[in-house]
């Protein structure tokens, strides 16, 4: 069918035709047939100048257009149309220009000398035309060359092209603000225009003249204010006028613009203020909510009052018109309604707060947009005085929210916590209650906070315990629950068992001994339970060992059955533990002793510092801010591009990670400290991941303890098991540790532990004077493309790295255009050198470098991450591949 219609193509076929015959298409091939087709008989068209059917043409070509088919051929019919005489030819003419052109194309200038000459024609619908098309596609050049020609249009007769001239005059302020003053005067006289489209005109080049000069806002400021709230008088109180009536309101569009230009006038002037209040609180009051032109009307009021010079009185109406909108039916409306009041809570928070019922409503709302902005909302409103009612109702509300809804309101009610609690057993119940809802959306430092809190409440400790082994009874499926629970009862077991520490409002509990270790038994056997959760299990059993000795029995029973564990971790502590239990019981009482008392308030002031990540993102710059800490920053183009913050990165342990804090789950930083009451630790990292100790690597600097066991009492040989096994490595250096006599020595009866050296366990190394060498890497590596760096650094400046990149084509397609892009992190300084080319040959035979220079400002604690971005064409279409780099060699 489709062939038939082809072949029947030529000059004198119409556009309806065309139309039918791409529609007729089944696949894409047949369309492009049949454009390819139409394109080479306008082409043929064209080169014989063929006028009567130029019109016909232009409108095919429009339509290719649409369809995202190259119509550049055509441009220059476009031009032609123009310079007709007639309108028919110069319509169809200025809309090709308006659609196949924009103002970067150069032969936009051709054109130039046509619009000058259809402005000043006679005819006022050529003069329409010209203005259209110039307000749309207007270059900087062509306004500087036009502009006195539409500014004298402001003086036609014609309201419809005193309107199109004030639009066109839009475009050309944006375009050489250098030309506002030209615009000042006849812009001013058409804001007392009787036609209420020129008027609309008016008001929004009035609007835009603001915007980009400060003399012509202050000339408006002196010479329109008073006439613009006089014209917005009349508006409110016109009668009914069929020809602008909406919903029973007299043109809502010029109502909107009008408040919109006041709303600009007003900001930062108190004259200016002043003289709008009565006509402000005139429309906030006269005005209907019933339907939706009313209520658009309202919300540019309100929003013109909350940005005006202050007056209480007005605000306080506008916020209760915010209020009113909250109860509206409409998602929309609701929606905006949130919005504004998070801007109006930073000019009068004590309005707002009146409407925090109907705010917490929302938080319930079935809509996630509006459940996750007036969470927001509530979150700014929390204060003192309402914490623990707000609190409750969004603890109340998590039982029943939706799983997606959960990790947001669980995150706001934890800082809420965390910010307002004045008492710390108020703050461990509403804690015990997020985790017993929502413990797997917990973030773990939280519950590290919990935990150092815990351990500094002593009169709490007992009541805790016991509140945590009746949750871990209700909710055992929530792991964050499970972590704090079991750590707990490591710590705090007899005060379980022996209701040490009952308060008043508590019940009675009975616990054995027997029923402790089930708890711990449970958490460590539970199929979901992770590496960390198991670890800690371990960890606790170990020292309810030496507290529970009835138990003791059955604890290694539990313990030995890691000993086959496929998690080294775990087979690890299995095997040390055991060995402690068994071998060691007369320092066993000793070495696992209670904690020492973490040191909340350094722990406090890290998290707050940024040495531990924080609850809530804090981002940095100048922005308005908000309360309880919130505030609002613009993001960088492309760090927002790419979607990479400084956040993304991941921050390298820097504990100190003795062996035998890893063993005990304690934090101790030398022997002594092994007899007493040791001091929290000090140093940049987490105290909990000092505490708990999971997967933490040794440093070179810790030298007391881990010397003490790597030394076997007995001169036995060190190392695992597993090195035993194996034969000794003719690489592998010697290295003699001093011997000290002390029965921890003799702790692990000659089962010790390689020690890892953070510095020393990659692949760094120095040659000569020319600075640390790195393993080349493979950044990137998809079935088409493969990008490889290599890493260089000068020894006088570690903080910076000069990356060589080499892009190898894998495929057997030509990759043309190649560009290559790249984020990092705030804390990074990234420097991109050109490419050696734009094209990587096919198949590998030959390869694009590119130099990049990156300096790391916190380099030793943070490690560099990188996300990339390459774009090239094969065979004339587009390719886009991304990717984020995350094994670079430590150190860098």
């Amino acid at each position: 069918m489709a062939d038939l219609i082809i072949d029947a193509f030529s000059s004198q076929t119409r556009l309806r035709d065309m139309i039918r015959a791409i529609r007729a298409c089944k696949t894409a091939a047949e369309e492009r047939a049949v454009v390819r087709k139409e394109c080479a008989v306008i082409r043929a068209s064209i080169s014989e100048n063929d006028q009567d059917y130029r019109h016909r043409n232009l409108a095919k070509l429009m339509f290719i257009h649409m369809l995202g088919y190259p119509t550049h051929f055509g441009q220059m019919e476009c031009l032609k149309s123009i310079a007709s005489a007639g309108f028919p030819e110069k319509r169809i003419g200025y809309l090709g220009l308006m659609l196949l052109l924009d103002e970067r194309q150069e032969v936009l200038m051709l054109v130039t000398n046509s619009l000058k000459q259809d402005l000043n024609h006679s005819n006022p619908y050529i003069v329409g035309l010209a203005l259209c098309a110039l307000g749309n596609i207007c270059s900087a050049e062509m306004a500087r060359d036009l502009a006195p020609e539409v500014e004298k249009l402001f003086q036609s007769r014609d309201p419809n092209i005193r309107k199109k001239a004030a639009l066109c005059s839009v475009r050309i302020i944006k375009k050489v603000p250098d030309l506002a003053e030209n615009f000042m005067s006849p812009a001013a006289t058409l804001l007392k225009e009787k036609h209420h489209g020129a008027m609309i005109a008016g008001v929004q080049l009035c609007t835009d003249l603001c915007k980009v000069s400060l003399e012509a806002l202050e000339y408006f400021r002196k010479k329109s204010t008073e006439g613009l709230v006089k014209a917005l008088k009349e508006r409110v109180n016109s009668p009914y006028t069929p020809e602008y009536d909406i919903s029973g309101i007299s043109d809502p569009f010029l109502h909107i613009r009008l408040l919109r230009l006041l709303r600009v006038l007003g900001q930062g002037d108190a004259d200016a203020s002043d003289c709008m209040n009565d006509i402000l609180a005139q429309v906030a009051t006269k005005t209907e909510t019933n339907k939706n032109a009313g209520t658009a009307i309202l919300y540019e009021c309100v929003e013109t009052i909350m940005s005006i010079e202050d007056n209480s009185g007005l605000r306080v109406l506008a916020i209760n018109i915010l209020g009113r909108f909250l109860s509206n039916r409409d998602n929309n409306i609701r929606y905006v309604a949130l919005n504004m009041l998070m801007r109006a809570i930073a000019v009068d928070a004590q309005a707002v707060q009146r409407h925090r019922i109907t705010i917490l409503e929302c938080v319930k709302d079935s809509d996630a947009s509006i459940r996750k902005r007036a969470l927001e909302l509530i979150f700014l409103l929390v204060n003192e005085n309402n914490v623990k009612p707000l609190t409750k109702e969004l603890i109340d509300y998590l039982q029943v929210s939706d799983q997606e809804f959960k990790g947001d309101l669980t995150e706001k009610i934890c800082s809420i916590v965390e910010k307002f609690s004045m008492e710390k057993i108020w703050y461990i119940d509403k804690m015990l209650k997020v985790l017993s809802e929502a413990g797997n959306f917990v973030k773990d430092e939280i519950w590290h906070a919990l935990i150092v809190v815990i351990s500094n409440a002593s009169d709490l400790q007992g009541y805790t315990v016991r509140s945590l082994y009746r949750a871990f009874q209700t909710s055992s499926e929530q792991e964050s629950l499970i972590r704090v629970a079991v750590w707990c009862i490591g710590e705090y077991g007899e005060m379980l068992v022996n209701n040490v520490g009952m308060l008043e409002k508590e019940d009675p509990l009975t616990v054995t001994e027997s029923d402790a270790v089930d708890i711990l038994e449970a958490a460590i056997k539970r199929h979901t339970s992770d590496i960390t959760t198991r670890a800690l299990s371990l960890v606790a059993l170990l020292k309810l060992s030496s507290r529970f000795p009835s138990c003791s029995k059955r604890i290694s029973d539990i313990i030995t059955e890691h000993k086959g564990s496929f998690v080294l971790e775990l087979q690890q502590r299995s095997i040390e533990f055991n060995s402690i239990i068994d071998k060691h019981q007369n320092i066993r009482s000793t070495l696992l002793e209670r904690m020492p008392v973490l040191d909340e308030a350094s722990y406090n002031s890290k998290r707050k510092s940024g040495s531990l990540p924080p609850t809530t993102s804090a981002p940095t710059g100048a922005s308005p801010k908000l309360p309880n800490g919130v505030v609002k920053s613009p993001v960088a183009p492309i760090a927002d591009l790419l979607d990479l913050s400084s956040d993304d990165a991941p921050v390298p342990s820097s504990s100190g990670g003795d062996f035998l804090p890893d063993l005990l789950g304690g934090s101790l930083t030398s022997l002594p400290s092994l007899t007493g009451t040791g001091q929290a630790p000090s140093n940049g990292t987490d105290i909990l991941m000092d505490l708990l100790s999971i997967g933490t690597p040794t440093t070179q600097n810790d030298v007391s303890t881990s010397d003490l066991l790597s030394t076997n009492h007995n001169n036995t040989p060190s190392g695992t098991p597993l090195e035993r096994l194996s034969p000794p490595s003719p690489f592998s250096p010697q290295v003699s540790t001093p011997t000290a006599t002390t029965p921890v020595m003799d702790l692990l009866d000659g089962f010790s532990p390689t020690l890892s050296n953070k510095k020393n366990s990659t692949d760094l190394h120095f040659s000569g004077n020319n600075g640390p060498v790195y393993p080349s890497i493979i950044a990137f590596q998809s079935s088409s493309l493969k990008i490889e760096f290599s890493f260089s650094k000068q020894p006088e400046n570690l903080q910076s790295t000069l990356i060589n990149a080499t892009f190898t084509n894998m495929s057997s397609n030509v990759y043309t255009d190649f560009i290559f892009q790249a984020a990092v992190p705030k804390f990074i300084q990234l420097h991109l050198d050109p490419a050696s080319g734009n094209t990587l040959p096919a198949s590998g035979n030959g390869s694009v470098g590119q130099s990049l220079r990156v300096t790391n400002s916190q380099h030793g604690q943070k490690h560099l991450a990188m996300r990339i971005r390459v774009a090239y064409k094969v065979n004339n279409k587009d390719v886009l591949e991304q990717g984020q780099i995350s094994n670079f060699p430590p150190g860098l």
